[in-house]
């Protein structure tokens, strides 16, 4: 455990990585937890628990900075497994 004095410092710990892959946020307040969780740089954030969720393949898998290459499962995942390909016709 890290000891913090706000929420400011709290993120700018859990930030302060080369790694971003997972987080998790314990909070009675819910407005405080979602605040944090969208200021951590993690591809997965729970909040008040941890490691629920993610087996589901609706559910996106992949993490930020040394943690991550994109997105496995999920729609999100599908354009790393696809070409892109533009045809244009020209109807007379």
């Amino acid at each position: 455990m890290i000891e913090f004095d706000n929420v400011d410092e709290a993120v700018h710990i859990a930030n302060d990585t080369e790694y971003g892959l997972a987080a998790a946020v314990w909070s009675g307040d819910l407005t405080t937890a979602y605040e944090v969780a969208r200021r951590l740089r993690a591809g997965t954030v729970w909040i008040n628990g941890y490691n629920e969720g993610g087996g589901d393949m609706s559910f996106p898998f992949g993490g930020y900075k040394q943690s991550g290459n994109g997105r496995d499962k999920s729609l999100h995942a599908l354009e790393k497994y696809t070409e892109l390909k533009s045809t244009i016709v020209r109807l007379r």
